[in-house]
């Protein structure tokens, strides 16, 4: 089983970032797929989910109008598309996948948000 998260970077307050998580070893689409945060000092936070058919994405409070999460079946691939970057958008960023008490981990890519 492998998640693999891209395209973290350094961007300034009010820019815009697509990361990306790439899927294998598991049947990706019967899997709920979700991103989540870890700033330093700070516990991780679950930042957005999404079902197995790519309906009814949630978000926390915190990224709700700025962050769109969406999937692709036929990809095996998560996305999170992040606009109006604040400084404390600043962590490093997880997917995670999950089926009932089943949840596999990626390693994080990191997302600085500073000028």
């Amino acid at each position: 089983v492998q998640l693999v998260e891209s395209g973290g970077t350094l961007v300034q307050p009010g820019g815009s970032l697509r990361l990306s998580c790439a899927a294998s070893g598991f049947t990706f689409s019967s899997y709920l797929m979700s991103w989540h945060r870890q700033a330093p000092g700070k516990e991780r936070e679950l930042v957005a989910h999404i079902s197995v058919s790519g309906g009814t994405p949630t978000y926390a409070g915190s990224v709700k109008g700025r962050f769109t999460i969406s999937r692709d079946n036929a990809k095996n691939a998560v996305y999170l598309q992040m606009n109006s970057l604040k400084p404390e958008d600043t962590a490093v960023y997880y997917c995670a996948a999950v089926r009932g008490i089943v949840k596999f981990w990626g390693q994080g890519t990191q997302v600085t948000v500073s000028s």
